[in-house]
């Protein structure tokens, strides 16, 4: 009819053709067992980066980082048991991925330019799919995995 516009189906409660659930806060297809990172367990891993990097002499931090890059996340997510995910390609980051993330992304965007920072932070807590500029320089977002769904790349 002539100034109605038709109404999309509703997403389907059944897993979509990779076994991923549809979640309705986010807008995305998410592995079952997962769940997107709430606000508050982001923050903390972001304020849990500084007491581990203190406690490894920064050196240690680095070469973990390095390490955890290789295996979808960083230390101190590692720690919280959350993993970065590639929606779009349905997986986990790899190695190069993290590191378009965290260098180009957190570091050179955001660290430098420190007024990016404090916008991005502001967007992270109202994106519904909580993705500060460095996880939407990577195509990336931040899961809680618990179980250890995903696997390593």
């Amino acid at each position: 009819m002539p100034g109605y516009a038709a109404m999309p189906p509703a997403p389907p409660d059944a897993p979509d053709a990779m076994g991923r659930l549809y979640d309705p806060e986010s807008d995305l297809y998410l592995p079952g067992g997962t769940e997107l990172a709430s606000r508050g367990r982001r923050v903390g891993a972001y304020f849990l980066a500084i007491p581990l990097a203190i406690v490894t002499l920064i050196i240690g931090y680095i070469i973990w980082g390095l390490i955890a890059w290789g295996k979808g996340t960083t230390p101190a997510l590692q720690v919280l048991r959350m993993r970065c995910y590639v929606v779009d390609e349905a997986r986990v980051p790899g190695f190069g991925k993290m590191a378009l993330r965290e260098v180009v992304g957190r570091w050179l965007i955001e660290s430098i330019i420190g007024i990016i920072g404090i916008i991005s932070f502001f967007v992270f807590l109202t994106n519904k799919r909580r993705q500060p500029f460095h996880d939407m320089v990577a195509g990336t977002v931040v899961l809680y995995d618990p179980q250890k769904r995903l696997p390593v790349p």
